[in-house]
């Protein structure tokens, strides 16, 4: 009786110790399988993470009458270069150039007119190997939709039915267009009661399409992207030179070899192919 208790004792310490011995098993086998879990996520997340430390900021100054246009290319340029990022800075020329003396970080500069790029140039402040003529604009008389004063051509604006003109100002290359186009028509001092200055060439398209001004000398691509009626266009007759729009590298860019990818992409098909869709005129026949 004695050695049966005591065979019965035995047997029962051994499956308790066997069942002990799986629960410990099965224990180390999940905290296995979670380390391995949490090594795995943590492979992953410090891949994902020097992916996003691997992309660089390109830092695009254009004029402001190419705001929608580069932004819809912006897409395109970066489902082909997902390791760069494009930042943009829009405004007039002008104040752009300015931003640039004065020290402001810029791999790439798009003008809307010569004279800024060539001050730049001749401040050996561009790389002169990269820059090129992109674009070609025009420059028209732009009123609201239903034209209620009537205006047909740019001479219209010294009647008296036309109260507010709206311009750009002298440091602005649409402001110097509209300059030497009213000049060479005879009416610029005419009108200067009128005249309403507006900052860059948004502004002046802005308050055209909010009827703040009867009309504006603005860009054709502007005029469009406002649905705004264009009524007169600026031959040769009155500016002297066509309106190009030039880029180029900035010497003290951070991403030179990136600047100029992003350069070759705007001579490309598909830039021409969107830079045309805004009604601008490309210059390169686009590279495939």
């Amino acid at each position: 009786m004695n050695i049966k208790k005591i065979a019965m004792t035995a047997l029962a310490g051994a499956l308790l110790i066997g069942t002990a011995a799986c629960g410990n098993n099965k224990k180390n086998d999940n905290n296995s399988n979670e380390a391995m879990s949490n090594s795995n996520a943590s492979v992953e997340k410090s891949n994902e993470n020097a992916g996003k430390m691997e992309k660089k900021d390109l830092v695009v100054f254009a004029a402001a009458s190419m705001t929608e246009a580069l932004e819809e290319l912006k897409t395109e340029f970066e489902k082909e270069n997902p390791n760069l990022s494009l930042t943009f800075n829009f405004d007039s020329s002008g104040t752009l150039k300015t931003q640039i003396d004065e020290g402001a970080d810029c791999d790439v500069f798009v003008s809307a007119a010569q004279k800024q790029m060539d001050e730049l140039d001749k401040e050996e402040k561009i790389d002169k190997e990269t820059r090129f003529d992109l674009l070609e604009n025009e420059v028209t008389l732009a009123v609201a939709k239903g034209n209620e004063k009537g205006i047909k051509d740019f001479k219209d604006l010294e009647k008296d039915e036309v109260e507010k003109i709206a311009l750009g100002n002298a440091d602005v290359p649409v402001g110097q267009y509209s300059e030497e186009i009213l000049k060479n028509l005879g009416i610029w001092d005419k009108i200067q009661d009128k005249v309403t200055l507006g900052s860059n060439v948004k502004e002046v398209t802005s308050w055209v399409s909010e009827k703040a001004t009867d009309c504006g000398i603005v860009y054709k691509t502007d005029a469009k992207t406002a649905g705004l009626e264009t009524v007169a266009v600026a031959d040769d007759s009155m500016l002297e030179n066509k309106v190009i729009y030039p880029a180029a590298l900035l010497k003290n860019s951070k991403n030179p070899e990136e600047g100029k990818k992003y350069l070759e992409f705007l001579k490309g098909e598909k830039a021409s192919e969107i830079l045309d869709k805004y009604g601008f005129k490309p210059l390169n026949k686009g590279i495939k």
